[in-house]
């Protein structure tokens, strides 16, 4: 009897590339889950018993109350980058794996995508379209924009993405980069063309913010009401990381004061969201469905990344890019074994 893997509320593993659920299928049984994104944890572990190895998506929860119910897992690898919504520490006492991919795979998707929203937001790209479909050419004078040549670009967080969007706004664009990340050296910024600074700094001096950090308990609603009142007024704020981040409300306030100019965003706090949510009010507002990830060379290398995890802990030996570290320790006892 083959055993099982569930692939939950990932709309594009498999589906632009079924070779990677062919090769599943080749050792595995495999069955797709679509479920709310807001499904209590013992219901999910119910849903799923029976399942050692889990492809996840950015829902639902993989909580306390999850791993609680849940007969044996094996796995969970995350068919991107962020991991915030698996409780980490709960899925280390229960000796399960948590990868993620490689941020090296999203890397030029994400970044070009934030820099795609950035144009977009500058430019009122879409909002002119928009006049060009309704017949109404002769209102182009409506679309002023500003240029990013020697703007001040602010980067929160620089990891892989985010050092590719300050470099694409450095050396691309001319643009004066600074950068907050208390996690990376202050050489690697520098090797970037770029700044390390404070975040009030950052907040303080920049023309345009792309925000390109993970989400953490520490840093949920990291801009909030005093982080507003410090920005400049009239700048820009790009947001291809989670929408968790920014305090929805604080955000709302300062687009109604003039204070933020205009968002383009690919992540919203609570997403999906409806044609009723309160940013879609903003004409300055520009909104994509989460799909900064979504190329096709993105999209097969994460699929790729996903095979390799199942398929190597199927045979107990550990895949890269493990999140709970400490549980290498803990299954090195029962024979797990690194490449």
């Amino acid at each position: 009897m083959k055993e099982k893997v569930a692939i939950v509320n990932s709309s594009s593993f498999g589906k632009y590339f079924p070779e990677h659920i062919e090769k599943l299928a080749e050792k595995f049984e495999v069955q797709r889950f679509e479920v709310p994104a807001k499904i209590s944890g013992k219901d999910l572990a119910e849903m799923l018993k029976g399942f050692k190895y889990i492809i996840a998506s950015t829902t639902p929860f993989y909580d306390n109350e999850f791993f609680k119910f849940k007969d044996e897992t094996v796995i969970i690898s995350r068919h991107g980058l962020g991991y915030d919504n698996i409780d980490i520490d709960e899925a280390t006492k229960n000796k399960v794996i948590v990868t993620k991919v490689d941020g090296s795979t999203e890397r030029e998707a994400v970044a070009e995508h934030a820099v795609a929203l950035c144009m977009s937001v500058l430019r009122k790209v879409p909002q002119a379209y928009n006049k060009v479909t309704d017949n109404k050419w002769s209102e182009r004078q409506k679309f002023f924009g500003i240029e990013i040549k020697d703007k001040v670009v602010g980067v929160i967080g620089f990891g892989n993405i985010g050092s590719r969007v300050g470099e694409i706004m450095y050396r691309g664009f001319n643009a004066h980069v600074l950068v907050y990340d208390p996690f990376v050296k202050d050489e690697f910024v520098q090797s970037f063309g770029a700044t390390k600074v404070p975040l009030e700094e950052l907040l303080a001096e920049s023309d345009i913010i792309f925000i390109c950090s993970l989400l953490t308990k520490e840093n949920y609603h990291m801009l909030s009401e005093r982080e507003f009142q410090l920005m400049k007024k009239g700048v820009y704020i790009i947001n291809t990381s989670r929408g968790e981040l920014i305090d929805l409300q604080a955000l709302l306030s300062a687009l109604e004061s003039g204070k933020v100019a205009g968002v383009g965003f690919d992540v919203v706090e609570g997403e999906p969201i409806g044609a009723d949510h309160p940013l879609l009010k903003f004409d300055n507002v520009i909104i994509t469905p989460h799909i900064a990830a979504y190329t096709y060379e993105s999209i097969k290398g994460m699929g790729d990344k996903v095979i390799n995890d199942i398929l190597q802990a199927s045979e107990k030996t550990f895949p890269q890019f493990i999140v709970n570290s400490e549980v290498i320790n803990i299954l090195e006892e029962s024979g797990w074994r690194k490449i």
